[in-house]
């Protein structure tokens, strides 16, 4: 089995900024509320006509210069979307034409807030395996279009972004453990919910309110803090290193509370966990592909660190990785 590393990284975020203060107009909140109990001050929404693809191609574009592969080369891609423009096709075939990857095969994977994750381990397989030489991962996430803007429990919540990284055959680096796991007997803690189901042969036609995210909160904090922490321990066990080599922590980014419960769980000083939230609240599964890369433009990661990823999502899904960088 080969070993496979990340060689390169990037994102993209849509230029519009919605503050809590902007919040403040459009439902019952207010900024010390949210930013109190979430962390979150700021995140980035979408212009209009600006689609899940149109990020996801950036933020490959970005990636792909940071790692020097060209387009013509890249031979797999997986898109990692809650939010795809549509069923079909993939969001990955459409990032495929428009950076011109012709030779590559493409597909796109669901797995909420965790997607990422579950995205790299499954290109680190095909490449392990020698199917593959390299891939192109993308989380990208429009959560604008699927949010409920009169429900102030989730809409302060939310935004939209991308990140990326190209996985290749390494020598003396790369990821060394991964832990995927599934929760399905929460699955109705949050979903995306539709109103009204299309029946096209009864003759009827009916327009409902569109589907957007409904969630129970505090039902979720406990068991997302003890399902990241356990994938921690589990992807650490897996590594056979101690926790206490880990020089960098990126988590989903969902909410600071929990953050901050996963680090005391885990006896790891908070300030090894890289944050952003504050600046674009959950972004599904992009929160960790751009949290990878601005921790890498910070030199919050450098050649050489144990690198730990961990995440948690609706499904309910977790998983951790851990990469020696």
């Amino acid at each position: 089995m080969k070993k496979v590393g990340i060689i390169g990284v990037g994102s993209y975020l849509p230029k519009r900024r919605l503050t809590n203060k902007d919040l403040e107009k459009m439902v019952k909140t207010s900024d010390d509320w949210i930013t109190s109990r979430t962390g979150i001050r700021e995140r980035r929404i979408v212009a209009k006509g600006e689609k899940t693809s149109h990020l996801a191609i950036r933020a490959a574009q970005n990636a792909l210069k940071d790692s020097g592969l060209n387009p013509h080369k890249v031979e797999l891609i997986i898109v990692a979307t809650a939010t795809p423009d549509s069923s079909f096709p993939s969001t990955a075939c459409l990032v495929q034409k428009a950076i011109g990857a012709k030779h590559a095969a493409a597909f796109d994977l669901s797995a909420a807030c965790t997607g990422y994750l579950y995205a790299i381990t499954t290109a680190k397989q095909f490449i392990s395996t020698g199917l593959y030489k390299n891939a192109l991962v993308i989380a990208a996430e429009t959560m604008s279009s699927i949010i409920d803007w009169q429900d102030r429990n989730t809409c302060v919540l939310f935004g939209d972004g991308a990140g990326a990284c190209v996985l290749a055959v390494v020598k003396h680096k790369g990821i060394i453990s991964d832990f995927l796991e599934g929760h399905g007997e929460y699955s109705e803690l949050m979903s995306v919910v539709v109103e009204q189901t299309r029946h096209p042969l009864d003759g009827k036609s009916t327009s409902g309110k569109l589907p957007y995210v409904a969630m129970r909160g505090k039902e979720i904090f406990k068991i997302a803090v003890n399902s990241m922490a356990h994938a921690v321990k589990k992807a650490v066990s897996k590594a056979k290193i101690n926790l206490s080599i880990i020089d960098c922590v990126v988590p989903h980014q969902a909410n600071d509370r929990i953050i901050s419960a996963v680090a005391k769980k885990l006896n790891i000083p908070k300030e090894k966990f890289f944050i952003n939230i504050d600046r674009y609240g959950n972004m599904s599964a992009a929160s960790l592909a751009v949290a990878l890369d601005e921790a890498v433009k910070a030199q919050r990661i450098k050649k050489g660190n144990h690198v730990l990823l961990v995440a948690f999502g609706a499904g309910l899904v977790s998983g951790a990785n851990v990469v020696k960088w």
